[in-house]
């Protein structure tokens, strides 16, 4: 008689359980502050006018008001993730709520420009806790693979949207409100979130972390901080020497944080974690994603603005626009990888597609609003679809006990990426200008004529009117060649991009053993 049970396998593991209507409420509430860390970034773009005009900051301190946010948060996101991971992912998650919303009331009522610059930076503080926190629990929440996928193709949009909603909501409120209410809206959404969390998310973290490594926190510092100033500077300063040496140093000590996570015990960061199948590809792909989002924004919140002549309100809402086709991006790109489409040829295509919308910016004219607003619309798609199904594959190759980390070192991942695409194809974008202007105004002009556009149209305002309107028309036309070629290197990087997803992206193989469910370590309220 035939045994009905050969062939069959003995244990077969059980499916993961499936998210229910509590955890995709959790999602919404997980939202929050992941929305409002994103729209942080861009906050100020519009209240910078009003805070000079109260606080009267240096330029010195403008600039710190500015970066001194995205530099501690880039600083700290490896650090908080394994934090996370050892005191629990929920935890540090209202820790930072507390903290991010501490911050936002003292930067809403700084009176100096130094208490800005500090409470930037404990915003920052806040953001590197909330961020890896946020996907780590996304990772926890739902253990179902396809539902896993929709959840982060939903983190990767806002994430993305945010962006450009800080910028639209900073011009609405200073409007009608005074420029410290930028920073209080975010209490309300802080005070939700520390009274819905822990109803609604159980708690997550590695069972067993081993020790914490102090050393490591200063190395991992040391190293991200000098590389991100650096590449911020090249843009508008070029290969300086400052520049040149923060990038060294940050070179010199990564090599020693790296080294570090060799030979500790306890590392912050595992080495196996970026060996892990297909963790290592998903950090590279998904930092290119963001080198193209980045870069292209240098470029067109500058066009909108100082080359259209739209107002900083009028750029800003226009600015939206793209941003309604990446609501959709990630859902439809995910969908069908679900359906069975190779994952592979899905980011393939979502490299293609980013890379046509630089291909239409190289298109662009001194008056192709529509044309510009299309090609960052297409280029998103391309990115978010990138994004979404990358970060599914990073989370899924991670084990579960350290989401943490693997989250903090992917976002530390697009922060690099995001520094390096506004170095590379700013600096592009500013030889161009500098070259055509060097070649074509008029002799005697300052040297800030041909520098930069802003410097140029500052000049041309000082002139007589015929003389500034050619001075203008001429500084228009060589940024916007400027935009033109640094899409076409674009272009070219994000096709590369593509050719390397085709190889790296593998489908599953037959018979391959399933996604290993997470280990107990979840402790529901």
């Amino acid at each position: 008689m035939t045994n009905p049970s050969v062939g069959a396998p003995r244990h077969a593991a059980p499916p993961p359980p499936r998210a229910g209507r509590r955890e995709w409420t959790a999602l919404v509430v997980l939202m929050l502050p992941l929305l409002l860390v994103s729209m942080d970034v861009s906050v100020l773009y519009f209240a910078v006018p009003a805070i000079s005009a109260d606080l009267a900051p240096s330029g010195t301190q403008q600039l710190w008001i500015f970066d001194i946010y995205a530099f501690v948060l880039a600083g700290l996101l490896m650090t908080m993730g394994s934090v996370g991971d050892r005191i629990g992912r929920r935890k540090l998650l209202l820790i930072g709520a507390v903290a991010f919303g501490a911050a936002s009331l003292g930067a809403a009522y700084a009176s100096s420009a130094e208490m800005l610059i500090a409470a930037r930076a404990l915003l920052g503080i806040g953001g590197a806790t909330l961020m890896p926190s946020t996907m780590a629990l996304v990772r926890s929440l739902f253990q179902d693979p396809a539902q896993r996928a929709k959840a982060i193709g939903v983190w990767s949009a806002v994430m993305t949207g945010g962006v450009a909603l800080g910028s639209v909501m900073s011009g609405v409120l200073v409007e009608y409100f005074w420029w410290g209410s930028v920073f209080l809206v975010n209490l309300p959404a802080m005070a939700l979130l520390l009274v819905l969390a822990p109803l609604l998310i159980p708690e997550s973290k590695d069972p067993a972390p081993g020790r914490f490594d102090l050393l490591s926190v200063p190395l991992s510092m040391a190293a991200v901080l000098p590389l991100v100033y650096g590449l911020k500077e090249i843009p508008s300063e070029g290969f300086a020497t400052p520049s040149v040496l923060s990038l060294l140093a940050g070179l010199v000590f990564t090599a020693l944080f790296v080294l570090r996570q060799r030979t500790s015990a306890s590392p912050l960061i595992p080495p196996a974690l970026l060996s892990g199948s297909g963790f290592g590809p998903a950090v590279c792909l998904n930092s290119l994603a963001m080198f193209a989002m980045m870069g292209s924004a240098y470029f067109t919140t500058q066009y909108l603005q100082s080359v259209l002549g739209k107002s900083a309100m009028e750029a800003a809402l226009w600015s939206l626009l793209p941003s309604v086709l990446i609501g959709l991006a990630a859902p439809v790109t995910t969908g069908l990888v679900q359906r069975g489409a190779h994952r592979g040829y899905v980011v393939t295509g979502g490299f293609v597609t980013a890379a046509g919308g630089f291909a239409l910016l190289t298109a662009a004219g001194t008056e192709s609003l529509w044309l510009v607003l299309a090609g960052s619309g297409v280029l998103a798609c391309g990115v978010v679809t990138v994004m979404a199904q990358m970060t599914d594959v990073a989370l899924a190759a991670a084990p579960p006990e350290r989401a943490g980390s693997a989250s903090s070192l992917l976002e530390t991942g697009q922060e690099f990426g995001g520094a390096l695409g506004m170095a590379v194809l700013g600096s592009i974008g500013t030889a161009v200008f500098r070259h055509r202007m060097e070649d074509d105004a008029p002799p005697g002009l300052p040297e800030a004529a041909t520098e930069t556009l802003g410097g140029a149209l500052a000049v041309a305002t000082e002139l007589p009117a015929g003389t500034g309107a050619a001075l203008t028309a001429l500084a228009r036309g060589a940024f916007t060649d400027g935009m033109g070629a640094a899409a076409l290197g674009g272009t070219a990087v994000l096709l590369l991009a593509a050719v390397l997803a085709l190889v790296l992206v593998r489908r599953p193989t037959a018979g391959a053993p399933a996604e290993r469910p997470a280990p107990n370590t979840l402790d529901h309220v």
